[in-house]
């Protein structure tokens, strides 16, 4: 078969079309995520891979790693600063050991819900943060605003009050931001990988943990707790973070193509976790789970003083003006 009056890429096309292996993308990128397939922000994810696809004419390839396939967010992150074409979706604590303001987003009582926290991170502030982390720890952010919901109190008995967290071993992430919340609500803060919580409740290595309710759900907590508190206490917004280095080696077109993508995916995912949430608890419900609504203003006051504990006070009133919208 002759194409003589067809492009290169028609020809391709054609070739294609006869059943023969497409052309390679140029490049391919390899997203890990400690959340299971039925989260609402996976479908953000899908959402992305279709949009890069697209937007780059097949130029770049995304491929997903859910369960924590490719290792714990911190392993990503450090293959990330070493150069590989991989990306995460992690927190604000994580990244705050390269840049300290990024903490700051996991802090307590924040922002409530996803539009006051999206304008936080779509701010000319913020990208000052995102061009500080790349300059400094060589990781690149392509979008931040990945809202997973608010995290509750997952546990094995009652809780209405900090007292009642008295000696329960609470997990949480490892970074500081997240420890000293816990530990200023009255638990006792146990760091572990998201991946080990289902299995260290089931073996009473921990007592609670504090997560928000799509992951809660996708992980199957509802078979090794209790009970559900709604302290709402970390609006958890997360980002897609990627390494500098192999960012930088993109063209230009390209580079613009995942950001763009990657803002729009997030919105993608931030909505359908908005809109997941009542049938969650629902079904929270139906599976025997104890949700209570409560009075949150003592964990607002006992988790006060982690922001000047962390040196986050000034920042705070600014990010919550801009969330605000003042």
């Amino acid at each position: 078969m002759k194409f003589t009056s067809l492009t290169p890429l028609l020809a391709a096309a054609a070739l294609f079309g006869a059943g023969l292996p497409a052309l390679a993308a140029d490049y391919t990128l390899s997203v890990n995520t400690a959340l299971a397939t039925s989260d609402p922000l996976y479908k953000g994810l899908e959402s992305f891979v279709a949009g890069v696809a697209s937007a780059s004419g097949g130029r770049i390839e995304v491929k997903l790693f859910p369960n924590s396939q490719l290792g714990p967010d911190e392993d990503v992150l450090e293959q990330a600063r070493a150069g590989a074409p991989v990306a995460v979706v992690v927190d604000g604590g994580r990244l705050a050991p390269f840049v300290n303001e990024f903490g700051v987003l996991g802090a307590p009582y924040l922002a409530s819900g996803y539009d006051g926290i999206r304008k936080v991170v779509t701010s000319p502030l913020f990208e000052e943060w995102v061009q500080k982390l790349h300059d400094t720890s060589g990781h690149q952010i392509l979008s931040f605003n990945w809202w997973q919901g608010e995290r509750q109190l997952f546990t094995k008995k009652p809780v209405t009050t900090p007292a009642d967290l008295a000696g329960v071993r609470m997990r949480t992430p490892g970074a500081p931001v997240w420890m000293e919340t816990v530990a200023a609500m009255g638990a006792t803060p146990t760091p572990m990988p998201y991946a080990e919580v289902y299995s260290a409740l089931q073996q009473n290595v921990i007592d609670a943990a504090e997560v928000q309710y799509p992951a809660a759900w996708g992980s199957k907590l509802q078979e090794v707790t209790t009970h559900v508190t709604k302290t709402g206490h970390i609006s958890l917004i997360t980002g897609l973070v990627t390494s500098a280095q192999w960012f930088d080696g993109l063209p230009e077109d390209l580079q613009k193509v995942l950001r763009d993508e990657a803002l729009k995916a997030g919105d993608v995912a931030s909505y359908g976790t908005q809109d997941s949430l009542a049938q969650i608890e629902a079904d929270l419900k139906a599976a025997g789970v104890t949700v209570t609504d409560i009075d949150v203003t003592p964990f607002k006051e006992a988790t006060a003083a982690v922001y000047v504990k962390l040196g986050y006070g000034e920042l705070r009133d600014q990010l919550q003006a801009i969330a605000a919208g003042q």
